[in-house]
């Protein structure tokens, strides 16, 4: 009920009582018989029952039989009963009106097959005892944009039209009033509708007819095969083009999307303007040779091109490739975003902006999604608020909603965000765009996602030769019988005579001579394809074998170190950092002086500071980088006075370039897709993700499989992204000691990564400075340690960083290697293991190498590393890992039983096992030293 409104009516009764509707001239006589009533009214204490007046002057009584059957009603509790008078009946449209904004989406006739839905009881006015005779009534409606009173039948009237046509709105989940008061005025000032212009009800039609053309002329040239057809939600396109016109008018110009194979080809051809002709001949498939043991399906593809608008903007679009995984993508497009917005300076997240194009299966069924959706707000991932789409075909394969979720729909996940989500009927273009005005005017205004749930169908089956009709045989009967969306939108149309059948007919036979002339030069012999590899932002790197690169050098000054060094241990004298920090601090300025040899925390912090006061940018995130999994980095301090955050490495030069180390959400596919994205777009950058313990990169595998390891040799895209897997066996169990070499070694093929396991910190220091100097890209996979972090001989002195670089095989440390009788090769922290026993054991007649860039490795560097050792000495390859895992068995396919071809080979390793690791300490160091005992025989 409205105070202000009842409050101006009885102001209006005391001037002129015959100035108020019939109704209220009596609640009022009635009321206030009394002249000691006749004053201001005010409220009674917020506790009280609801009314205009104080408590003590008109009294609303609760029946608590009524409120225990209404009490789950939308309005949050049970009808009040009172006398039938005027102030009660507010209250119960208050309540009605409520009910439509909280469930009003669950009635809206928003899927195009028109399956029924369940009734909502709370939406009936006879549920709030309103009767027919009430329909006439006038009612306050100041909660309703743009009017002030309206007869309950206009209030239900005009609700209904803009929560429960072809629009269904959840967003009451919102806490936020301002961003609620906004939804609502924006939605019911206009009823959810939006007055197009001849001009975009043209274009309406014009997308719809390339739509469906191209749909349609793909089924006829090649019958059977695979396109993953957009028929049945071709709205999706003019969807598109709405956003992109209405993201000019916002001021993006940059837009990057992702979506899965469905309708992929459509997108591609009709907004990023793809030729056909490269699909064609993508179909037509003539070219074996050019992609021999390489590329991918043509509904895995990625494009760029610029946009221009129907007011002349150029957007430039991007369409990310993307693998079968379907949902995978949506990290890596938010990273391109943010890498973009940061290179542009858009600090504000308002010139570049992503779209993601979801199915409505994988929205709900892959976790991926709600890690995306967590990044939203964070300001280590915010690109100002993501508009996702989904193409709702109501199945996913072949299962039907039924069995794919427990919610009511696809996009109830979405509601762990502040965000409005908008359910749209497809068949109606015009709905669809006022949707897409309200969540593009949304995002723009308050920086967060918005979701657009586009109820469709899928025509045919989950690809073009798949037949529907054996599991959802009803379903396919229905789905047959419709015509497509172009023809019911031109039949609106013809209906209000904004267009004659003659101009429509023109643009589709306009439409077919385009694509047969695409077709005709697709099919042409002398056909050429122009690629865009490696421009851009991308010109002057390279991929490729890294034989063909030169090598850089990643060595630093001395004095520059110190320097360097001392100026990212000093604190502000008003910081107060921990009393055990201030002793890392003042160690580490030890180091700086030569007087302390650098630890690995050092060395990194080293590596990031020579970094950025050479102009490169550096971005860290993963869970707990800031500090540190074994509290080695401290490079974000927090002042125990006050709580606030000081990085010294921020602050070491006036002119260096930005470093973020931020630490991550529990979290590990959707960060490393974030991380993996962001380097897609900043090849210049140094972009590293950290694993808390390296077994954590399993979450992730699918971002390693489908796109770190592959992406060069399926869609010539290169990485330079670094992993920092903490690896080692020191006795803290399975899941905390494998970051699982063996995988990574498995996947190693076409030099496609590099595989690092450095046992210096001077070998760390050169390995990340190489990473950014090089022009060569390729992820770089970093086996980092734990124990080693404080080992008392894993240090490095500060000449180490000033006079040499990364070495793939670091020699034997023997004065002498005349006497050898045995060779160690291993790689990791075991090398420490086997110096000690070997000074133990006083076996100088044993050379240990160790192997610190596992793959790619030449022949001729591990000949050079051998080159002291007569032929035939035997060559032993030790390992922490039992005999399945680790290095061991890539060493074995590569070399056979002859390392080298000079050197008999074998192996000392834990047995083959199922689980990495023993979870008992005591058991651990009992394998290890059978392990080295094995070894020294």
């Amino acid at each position: 009920m409205s105070v202000a409104f009842i409050e101006g009516l009885y102001a209006d009764y005391l001037k002129d009582p015959s100035s108020v509707p019939p109704d209220w001239r009596e609640y009022f006589r009635r009321t206030f018989e009394q002249d000691a009533f006749a004053k201001r009214p005010q409220l009674g204490p917020s506790f009280k029952p609801r009314s205009v007046f104080d408590a003590g002057r008109v009294t609303l009584v609760r029946d608590p039989a009524r409120e225990h059957a209404k009490g789950n009603g939308a309005n949050g509790g049970g009808a009040l009963s009172a006398p039938p008078d005027v102030a009660v009946l507010q209250d119960r449209v208050d309540a009605l009106v409520r009910a439509y904004r909280v469930r009003g989406h669950m009635v809206a006739k928003i899927d195009p097959l028109g399956l029924p839905r369940p009734t909502q009881p709370e939406l009936d006015p006879a549920f709030y005892d309103l009767t027919p005779e009430d329909m006439d009534r006038v009612f306050s409606s100041r909660t309703i944009f743009g009017a002030e009173s309206l007869r309950l039948r206009d209030i239900i009237r005009r609700l209904s039209n803009t929560y429960c046509r072809s629009i269904g709105v959840q967003f009451m989940h919102i806490d936020d009033l301002e961003v609620k008061n906004w939804l609502q005025d924006r939605m019911e000032g206009t009823e959810n509708r939006v007055k197009l212009s001849r001009e975009e009800q043209t274009r309406i039609l014009v997308k719809l007819t390339d739509a469906v053309i191209f749909e349609e002329f793909i089924q006829k040239k090649y019958l059977g095969a695979k396109s993953f057809s957009l028929e049945g939600s071709e709205s999706l396109i003019p969807l598109l083009s709405f956003a992109i016109e209405r993201a000019a008018v916002h001021g993006v110009n940059e837009i990057v999307f992702g979506m899965a194979h469905r309708g992929r080809l459509n997108v591609l051809a009709n907004i990023l303007g793809k030729s056909p002709r490269n699909i064609f001949r993508e179909f037509e498939d003539v070219d074996p040779e050019l992609y021999f043991g390489s590329g991918d399906v043509k509904y895995h593809l990625g494009h760029s091109s610029d946009y221009i608008t129907s007011s002349g903007k150029r957007v430039h679009l991007s369409l990310c490739f993307n693998p079968s995984h379907l949902e995978y993508v949506n990290p890596v497009v938010l990273g391109r975003c943010r890498a973009k917005q940061d290179r542009a300076g858009d600090t504000s997240r308002t010139r570049k902006m992503s779209i993601l194009i979801h199915g409505d299966a994988a929205f709900a069924g892959e976790g991926i999604v709600q890690e995306t959706l967590n990044l939203s707000q964070l300001e280590a991932y915010a690109t100002g608020g993501t508009i996702h789409v989904i193409v709702n075909n109501q199945i996913g394969f072949t299962t039907p909603p039924s069995q794919g979720r427990s919610s009511t729909y696809a996009t109830d996940v979405a509601k762990m965000l502040q965000i409005p989500i908008f359910h749209v009927n497809g068949e109606d273009p015009e709905a669809v765009a006022q949707v897409v005005r309200l969540a593009m005017d949304f995002r723009r205004t308050f920086f967060r996602d918005v979701v657009i749930d586009m109820y469709g169908y899928r025509r045919h089956g989950h690809n073009e030769g798949d037949e529907p009709a054996f599991t959802q045989p009803l379903l396919y009967k229905a789905i047959a019988e419709r015509s497509s969306v172009r023809d019911g939108y031109l039949e609106h149309l013809l209906e209000l005579g904004e267009v004659t059948r003659e101009e429509a007919d023109q643009i589709a036979i306009e439409r077919r001579q385009h694509l047969e002339s695409e077709l005709s030069e697709a099919r042409r012999a002398d056909y050429v394809r122009v690629h865009d590899w490696l421009g851009g932002v991308w010109q002057g790197y390279q991929g490729g074998p890294e034989i063909d690169v030169p090598e850089v050098d990643t060595t630093v000054k001395v004095e520059a170190l110190a320097d360097l060094m001392t100026r990212a241990s000093t604190v502000p004298d008003d910081f107060n950092p921990h009393k055990k920090i201030q002793r890392l601090l003042a160690q580490r300025r030890e180091m700086a002086a030569g007087a302390r040899p650098f630890d690995w925390g050092a060395a990194e912090t080293l590596a990031f500071a020579s970094l950025v006061t050479q102009n490169v940018r550096v971005r860290m995130t993963g869970q707990d980088c800031g500090r540190g999994t074994f509290s080695q980095r401290h490079a974000v301090l927090h002042d125990v006075v006050n709580g606030r955050t000081y990085m010294p490495l921020v602050h070491l030069d006036p002119n260096q370039a930005p470093i973020e180390i931020y630490n991550s959400p529990l979290s590990e596919a959707g960060v490393m897709g974030f991380e993996y994205g962001y380097s897609l777009d900043w090849p210049d950058a140094l972009v590293l993700w950290e694993a808390q313990f390296g077994d954590f990169m399993n979450a992730a595998q699918v971002i390693i499989d489908q796109f770190i390891s592959s992406a060069e040799d399926k869609w010539k895209r290169l990485s330079g992204l670094t992993l920092l897997l903490p690896h080692g066996f020191e006795g803290q169990g399975p899941e905390h000691s494998s970051a699982r070499i063996e995988r990574f070694l498995m996947q190693a093929a076409e030099e496609n990564m590099q595989i690092v396991q450095p046992t210096t910190p001077a070998q760390y220091f050169h390995v990340l400075r190489r990473q950014v100097l090089r022009t060569w890209r390729k992820p770089l996979i970093v086996f980092t340690p734990k124990s080693l972090l404080r080992h008392p001989a894993a240090v490095s002195s500060l000449q180490e960083f000033a006079e040499s670089g990364f070495q793939r095989v670091l020699p034997d440390t023997r004065p002498d290697q005349a006497n050898t009788k045995k060779i160690f090769l291993c790689s990791g922290k075991i090398y420490y293991e086997l110096e000690r026993q070997r000074a133990e054991r006083k076996r100088d007649d044993v050379a240990i190498l160790r192997i610190e860039q596992l793959y790619p490795l030449t022949d001729a560097h591990l000949a050079a590393a051998m080159q002291p050792y007569a032929e035939g000495t035997p060559v032993v390859w030790v390992q922490d890992e039992p005999e399945n895992m680790g290095a061991w068995r890539h060493i074995r396919i590569r070399f056979g039983e002859q390392f080298l071809g000079r050197y008999p080979l074998s192996v000392v390793s834990r047995p083959e096992s199922a689980s990495p690791a023993t979870g008992s300490a005591h058991t651990h160091k009992l394998e290890e030293q059978r392990l080295l005992d094995a070894a020294f025989s």
